[in-house]
């Protein structure tokens, strides 16, 4: 009921009021949707599931790399009488295996050897890789595309289709039984310029615009602007040239014709027909794994920076 007063005597009207806007169903659905939601923290602990499910399955895989490594170097310090026994521990360490196998080859030369030809070709090839890379990638040219599939395609061609020829270029050059003929030929890969020429491409023009405006020749762009922000590609680049050309084995033996060339050819003198030694076998091949270890050690920091940035823009 309410009272209106005009200027007369007072009016008593009656009316209702318009229900106010109910309140307990909205009530009511609220605590429905509180009920229904999922309780605090639930996201946090499923992510945290997720994360310690994928550490779980990286560790697995990590192990599985790694578990012929630490094999063939725990096997390498174990003792005669303990060779053949299971398990990965052996029972007593001996060096009598490194022994054998410095005794029984001519170790340091040939790891000097395979250090010369892998640093070579992989520098070489990460050099000449570089400049190939930069040219399709900076300047615009007659072919220019034409000229890049090509190039690529030659990395389609196995090294079967090529061996002969380069065998019969080597032989007329002289360069047989010598390592200048084993580096000369693998100093071109086209992988690398394949995998630098699309690092280039997806590189900031801001930055060669930049270098434009400061006049730097090509050269100078190349050197102060490119190859600093290519440090991690290159590294991840140099361990894959590398690590290919170090187990390089049938272009060695096929150029040297000699056991004592590269590592990987001395290690074969210690398996025959008659008798293997497998104690010198797993010490020198222990031993052909430790400049690959350094080198990954060395360039680890920047080859994860390579796969960590590879998904960025």
């Amino acid at each position: 009921m309410g009272l209106i007063t005009l200027d007369g005597p007072a009016t008593t009207i009656d009316f209702e009021l318009p229900p106010s806007p109910a309140i307990a169903p909205t009530h009511r659905s609220v605590m429905r949707k509180t009920k229904s939601a999922p309780p605090m923290g639930f996201g946090h602990s499923v992510s945290k599931r997720v994360k310690w499910t994928g550490h779980f399955t990286l560790g697995l895989v990590a192990l599985f790399c790694v578990f012929p490594i630490a094999w063939m170097f725990f096997t390498s310090f174990r003792p005669p009488n303990d060779f053949f026994t299971s398990g990965l521990i052996p029972k007593g360490f001996s060096i009598t295996n490194y022994s054998d196998a410095i005794r029984g080859l001519p170790i340091w030369m040939l790891l000097e050897h395979t250090v010369i030809i892998a640093v070579s070709v992989s520098v070489g090839s990460l050099l000449i890789a570089l400049f190939a890379a930069y040219s399709f990638a900076r300047f615009n040219f007659k072919g220019q595309n034409l000229l890049f599939l090509l190039f690529i395609g030659s990395w389609l061609v196995p090294f079967q289709v090529t061996m002969l020829p380069n065998y019969v270029m080597l032989f007329h050059l002289g360069l047989l039984n010598s390592l200048v003929g084993i580096i000369v030929p693998q100093l071109s890969s086209a992988f690398a310029v394949m995998l630098l020429r699309q690092h280039l491409k997806a590189f900031p023009t801001e930055l060669f615009e930049a270098a434009r405006l400061d006049d730097l020749s090509a050269w100078k762009t190349l050197w102060k602007v490119v190859v600093p922000n290519l440090g991690p590609a290159l590294a991840a680049l140099e361990i894959l040239l590398f690590v290919s050309v170090w187990n390089e084995y049938f272009w060695p033996l096929l150029v040297y014709r000699t056991p004592n060339s590269v590592i990987q050819l001395g290690i074969q003198g210690f398996l025959n027909s008659v008798s293997v030694n497998y104690g010198a076998l797993m010490a020198a091949s222990a031993l052909a794994t430790l400049p690959i270890l350094g080198l990954y050690a060395l360039l680890q920091r920047r080859l994860i920076n390579a796969f960590v940035r590879s998904g960025l823009k």
